[in-house]
């Protein structure tokens, strides 16, 4: 792994899966707001949509299920203020995130978090686990017209830092988020949240790690 150059590098997060454990409290928002709407899905049938929006989440299985919903958009806001009261009765970061982010930042090199969640939510996060003065940017691709696997908002927050894409590196989880950060000509570190792995497909990431903790001893060694 080349090590990165402060004058042009960035490193680019996801949020769920990779700054927060968040995709069990996905799941239990979901399952909360689609039982009483006939919904026989469990929480393992979620599986299917991670990493898209929760607008594409939601059309996906109203349609898929046949549910003829009136409003969509009133689903999606329900599911997002269980998911904000969830994150916020349980502000726990990823084992490495704080370590991670201050050895970037002792070095100089420019953060950002591009998600694919929406606004409320991703400062709900970055509030609740008091992140914010570690990005320079935090990109969602909630009024984007593609979510992930789309690369805008990746290319967004590489634009906000001025740096090219070529020289972003990208945290992601998912498959959804590997493929946007390919897409968006950036280098992908993928570190698979528990329930995704191990999934073949994920090869097509640069590289894999089990943890940010593991990823960050490679910066270490690298950079000796």
């Amino acid at each position: 792994m080349t090590f990165m150059n402060p004058s042009t590098s960035a490193v680019l997060f996801d949020m769920d899966g990779v700054l927060i454990d968040s995709e069990p409290l996905w799941k239990v928002a979901m399952y909360e707001v689609f039982t009483p709407l006939g919904s026989h899905l469990t929480p393992q049938d979620f599986q299917q949509t991670v990493g898209l929006r929760i607008d594409q989440v939601v059309h996906y299985w109203n349609v898929s299920q046949g549910w003829n919903l009136k409003s969509e958009a009133s689903v999606v806001q329900a599911i997002l203020d269980r998911m904000v009261a969830l994150v916020r009765e349980n502000p726990y970061a990823l084992t490495g995130v704080y370590e991670t982010l201050q050895y970037l930042q002792e070095r100089g090199i420019p953060t950002g978090v591009a998600t694919s969640s929406p606004t409320v939510l991703m400062d709900a996060v970055l509030d609740a686990l008091e992140l914010r003065p570690y990005f320079q940017t935090v990109q969602s691709a909630e009024l984007l017209a593609y979510g992930k696997p789309h690369p805008e908002v990746y290319l967004r927050a590489a634009e906000a830092l001025q740096r090219k894409p070529q020289h972003c590196w990208v945290i992601e989880d998912s498959l959804n988020g590997v493929i946007s950060g390919k897409a968006a000509g950036m280098q992908v570190i993928c570190i698979p949240e528990k329930t995704h792995h191990p999934n073949p497909k994920l090869i097509v990431a640069d590289h894999q790690y089990a943890s940010l903790l593991e990823l960050l001893e490679a910066w270490k060694g690298v950079g000796k």
